[in-house]
């Protein structure tokens, strides 16, 4: 029954983890570029260095030691994001918007205390969120302002958009919207929906939700689908730019679309996940293999999106 099952993924074109980690990851990606992406600060620094956009950093936390810092810093604060530098799949993101009565309200709409907020992150210094378990750095940036296009169908969340790239082709995109099961937060491992995004024009097409394929948002009951994202072509020219910035092959970059200041990097991923091709109703295998077939004519960003453009459209 699974060989069968996988059988038939493979032959409408759909991409395995295992395929993906010989054939893309372990050959285009090497081992020296990883901690450009893995380090959510490096990469901050790299963006900036190049003129792109990344949500404004306001502290880092480095050691124990730190921690006696930290209130100072946070009571200058109404509202921000907590990141370990190196985490993965989202975990130990905290998204505060505001505060109440000396407690800090998540985006999901919990309270956690200072205290609360200090032992998260002395967690998050030891490892427990990153990458291998190592010891890490945490900071906190600003909060984006979401683009009001999202307003009906994010739920107390930023949603963001994924590209994956391949030899600086955009081959796939998605919008991850946030829910009250993800506790606003933009990742589908939480329990965000993730929606496919036609690569021509940016319009969104069907959604996965927890590996079911849904049209609305089960929180707003507004429709996912049929959305123009705006600042389209400005998003697919930075996904192509990511490719001369990281060095990597294959990889995905995360982006967000800030009320105030348009299109901003949020991370690179260079191991991203597959869910992607549920959420396009799509493999992504042939796209990778058209590229790799024409990939020597492809010298600079702007052919590259043109090609992405013409040969991955919806439909």
């Amino acid at each position: 029954m699974y060989l069968a099952t996988a059988r038939k993924l493979h032959a409408r074109g759909v991409l395995g983890l295992n395929q993906r980690n010989a054939d893309f990851v372990l050959r285009y990606n090497k081992r020296k570029d990883y901690p450009l992406v893995d380090d959510k600060l490096i990469t901050k620094k790299l963006a900036l260095e190049v003129g792109l956009s990344v949500p404004d950093l306001y502290g880092v936390v480095e050691h124990d030691g730190d921690l006696k810092k930290l209130p100072e810093l946070l009571h200058r604060l109404d509202d921000f994001v907590v990141k370990p530098a190196q985490g993965s799949t989202g975990d130990g993101i905290i998204v505060i918007t505001g505060r109440l009565k000396g407690s800090y309200r998540t985006a999901g709409g919990s309270l956690l205390s200072e205290s609360d907020l200090l032992h998260h992150v002395s967690n998050a210094l030891a490892g427990l969120y990153s990458l291998g378990g190592h010891t890490d750095r945490v900071f906190l940036e600003a909060l984006v302002i979401c683009d009001p296009v999202f307003d009906a169908v994010a739920y107390q969340g930023v949603p963001d958009v994924r590209i994956v790239v391949f030899l600086g082709v955009p081959v796939m995109a998605m919008v991850r919207l946030p829910t009250r099961i993800s506790d606003g937060k933009a990742n589908l491992h939480q329990g965000a929906i993730g929606v496919g995004i036609d690569i021509r024009s940016g319009r969104t097409l069907t959604a996965v939700f927890r590996n079911d394929i849904v049209t609305e948002h089960p929180d707003t009951a507004q429709p996912v689908t049929g959305i123009e994202i705006p600042h389209w072509d400005t998003l697919l020219e930075i996904a192509a730019q990511s490719y001369e910035l990281t060095g990597l092959g294959y990889q995905a970059v995360d982006l967000v679309l800030d009320k105030r200041h348009g299109p901003m990097i949020l991370e690179f991923n260079a191991r991203p996940g597959l869910a992607i091709q549920i959420a396009n109703r799509t493999g992504l295998l042939p796209r990778l293999e058209h590229v790799e077939r024409h990939a020597t004519g492809l010298g600079n960003r702007d052919a590259r999106v043109a090609f992405a453009k013409e040969h991955f459209a919806a439909g």
